[in-house]
């Protein structure tokens, strides 16, 4: 990981914990490209954590935004998902 990827996270965790009471609900957000096993991926990262997905694609199909609704223990576990779905090709969180 590089010092800017770094400073974010590091930044992020700093903001999660002055703003929330752990655990907290989080609204993680996502856009990928409709190929592959893209949408797959993303839900399997949350699975068995008792989250809502939403999933809608794009007007031509290319993209689909997932949004994850969850219950999180901490910010280290934000950003460990984040870091984790980071992986998927073309992934952007928002």
């Amino acid at each position: 990981m590089d010092k800017k990827t770094e400073d974010f996270y590091e930044r992020l965790k700093v903001e999660l914990d002055n703003s929330n009471t752990w655990p907290a609900e989080y609204l993680f957000k996502f856009i990928v490209p409709s190929v592959n096993d893209n949408v797959e991926r993303v839900e399997n990262a949350f699975n068995c954590m008792g989250a809502v997905i939403k999933t809608t694609k794009s007007k031509t199909g290319k993209f689909t935004s997932i949004s994850v609704d969850v219950t999180m223990k901490n910010a280290q576990e934000i950003i460990d998902k984040y870091q984790e779905v980071s992986t998927i090709e073309g992934i952007v969180s928002l």
